[in-house]
């Protein structure tokens, strides 16, 4: 069941870092794949600062953080060209 909850919390996660870094959706799949690579990536750079995230917000805003990073890095490789 926590397997679930993970799942939702990534989604989430993911669709939250997708509107603050760029300003839109990119579906379903890929909210969900950034927002659980960022929740690994946010856990690791909380962990850095000793801090430890408890219960659902801060597991959420652990994610939230670590996708945006994220999606600034993947930024920083793909630039899109002007149209």
């Amino acid at each position: 069941m926590f397997f679930l909850w993970y799942l939702l919390i990534g989604l989430v996660a993911g669709w939250l870092a997708n509107l603050i870094v760029k300003g839109g959706g990119s579906g379903l799949v890929v909210n969900l794949i950034v927002g659980l690579i960022g929740g690994l990536l946010g856990g690791w750079l909380v962990s850095l600062f000793g801090w430890i995230p408890m219960g659902t917000i801060g597991s959420l805003l652990t994610s939230v953080l670590g996708a945006v990073v994220l999606l600034l890095i993947v930024s920083l490789f793909t630039r899109r060209q002007p149209s």
